[in-house]
């Protein structure tokens, strides 16, 4: 700019030199005419100052060139300066959206297009001999992303390679069942001649866990997790052929180990164009805890038939008695601003043969072979990122239980269970490698629990 400044001062005090340099030579050349143009000395002179107009003419035309040179290249120069701006805007507005980390992608250097671009900028201004100019203060480089509030059981990204996710947790879920027998006859429609038997069921659970999740490659990863369970259950019942008058409330609390668990998950397809990732999954379920058969069932010899008993048990089991196998699919699909996920997944339990349960008085009362219903389950949900180090999911989880099994026959009274829960979940980054997730679930069906507190605090090492 400061050159193109001179240039043109240079061009105005030249032009007005030669004008009045012209203007003096037209009048002495008129004065000469006149005087009869005799002396040669004049005429010399006359010579010498139009050799000197042609020089100066000359000067001018190669300062004209210079000067049109200059603002070709200062015009070329904004543009560039123009393109780059623009480019280092849209970088800081790419980085400004919410970012959602598949397994094993790198985070974006958000300033990298934008440094470029300076440099390239100086660079150029530097080979045409000029100051360069600095475009703008490139970007922080972006933070990583809070990865999505994890709601179900299964999570929807897998730990990078080499690195350890460590996650206590803690779960609290409260359900309250109501279940009503009728024993006698009607005369007339609502006279019942017999006994009625009304039970109100309370479960207090708590469940502490210790997990651990390990990222052996690229696309595998490996999970541990140890529960503890503390139980308190409260039935509120009036006992059928006992003829109480008033309701009785039978208490029992229990705590221990739980079921350990080990899964094995890992990355199938990664996301391309309309593909979403999809991530295999293998849990197996062991049968640590103490199971419903080991515990003392409240009856004086055995539960069928006894009129003196609750048929309760006295303790409270801490695991389901029974080994189990889960596959599992999950599927993650991220789009601006919003991430959808969801999962498939089949529990097998294992059948148990030569079933006892412990009955008051020591006795053991024979059950045969147990075989649990397997378990069919269905979850889907959406994230959204609220700002950098927040973001906000929800979901619905469905399971279908089948009917338990006894010596091959199904058990009177089991049926096919359904089980549906409404979640809703919040995750928040308290610093770069440890974030705090909250889930709170409600149930929408009378068998599900009706509500599910969980806090998970995934740590990165």
């Amino acid at each position: 700019m400061q050159t193109s400044h001179r240039c043109r001062l240079r061009v105005l005090v030249l032009c007005s030199a030669l004008a009045c340099l012209g203007e003096a030579v037209q009048a002495q050349s008129q004065a000469q005419s006149q005087s009869g143009r005799n002396a040669v000395p004049t005429a010399r002179r006359v010579d010498t100052l139009q050799r000197q107009v042609e020089a100066q003419g000359q000067q001018i035309e190669a300062l004209r060139s210079q000067l049109a040179e200059q603002e070709a290249r200062f015009r070329e120069m904004q543009e560039r300066l123009t393109q780059s701006q623009s480019q280092s805007q849209e970088v800081r507005q790419e980085a400004r959206k919410p970012a959602v980390r598949p397994p094993g992608t790198p985070v974006p250097d958000a300033g990298g297009a934008a440094t470029a671009a300076s440099a390239a900028v100086a660079a150029e201004s530097a080979e045409a001999g000029e100051r360069p100019v600095q475009v703008g203060v490139a970007p922080a480089a972006q933070e990583v992303a809070p990865p999505m509030a994890q709601i179900f059981d299964e999570p929807s990204i897998l730990t990078p390679p080499g690195r350890f996710v460590f996650e206590p947790s803690f779960q609290y879920s409260y359900s309250s069942n109501d279940r009503v027998a009728l024993v006698g006859y009607t005369v007339i429609p609502a006279i019942l001649i017999g006994l009625i038997d009304v039970r109100e069921v309370k479960r207090n659970t708590l469940v502490p866990a210790l997990t651990g999740r390990w990222g052996v490659g690229s696309k595998t990863e490996l999970e541990l997790k140890v529960p503890y369970v503390i139980r308190s259950d409260s039935t509120v019942s009036r006992e059928i052929f006992t003829g109480a008058s008033v309701d009785n409330v039978f208490n029992t609390k229990g705590n221990g180990i739980g079921d350990v668990e080990v899964a094995m998950r890992y990355q199938l397809f990664s996301a391309k164009e309309n593909w979403p990732y999809l991530v295999g999954g293998l849990r197996f379920k062991s049968r640590t805890g103490k199971d419903p058969f080991e515990v003392v069932t409240d009856c004086v010899n055995r539960c069928l038939g006894n009129t003196t008993g609750t048929g309760l048990p006295l303790d409270v089991p801490t695991g389901s008695g029974f080994y189990s196998l889960q596959p599992s699919l999950t599927w993650l699909f991220p789009t601006d601003p919003a991430v959808f996920f969801g999962g498939l997944s089949y529990t097998y339990n294992f059948e148990r043969d030569d079933v006892s349960r412990l009955v008051l008085n020591n006795q053991q009362e024979m059950l045969g072979s147990i075989k649990p219903g397997d378990v069919w389950g269905m979850n889907f949900g959406m994230g959204l990122s609220i700002n950098e180090r927040s973001s906000f999911s929800m979901g619905v989880e469905l399971y279908s239980i089948g009917p338990t099994e006894q010596n091959g026959q199904t058990v009177r009274g089991s049926v096919r269970t359904q089980l549906a829960s409404l979640l809703l979940g919040y995750s928040f980054r308290l610093t770069d490698k440890t974030n705090i997730n909250v889930s709170v679930g409600a149930g929408l069906t009378r068998d599900t629990p009706d509500l599910t507190l969980t806090v998970r605090v995934p740590m990165s090492f």
